[in-house]
């Protein structure tokens, strides 16, 4: 039977390196953003990255 502290110290791992993830990625519509972007397959593209990138980058 799996322990609640397992279980707790699991969740709590993976609260961390999400959040740590999230941390690293430049703010959507910056500089950085943009050129991140351009080096993405477009085809990798989310509806909402191809609409982001078009306010953000091209206008």
């Amino acid at each position: 039977m799996i322990s609640v502290k397992k279980v707790s110290l699991s969740l709590a791992v993976a609260v961390f390196l999400s959040t740590g993830l999230a941390a690293c990625s430049p703010e959507v519509g910056s500089k950085e953003w943009c050129e991140d972007m351009k080096k993405k397959d477009k085809g990798d593209w989310s509806a909402n990255e191809a609409a982001d990138f078009a306010k953000s980058c091209l206008l």
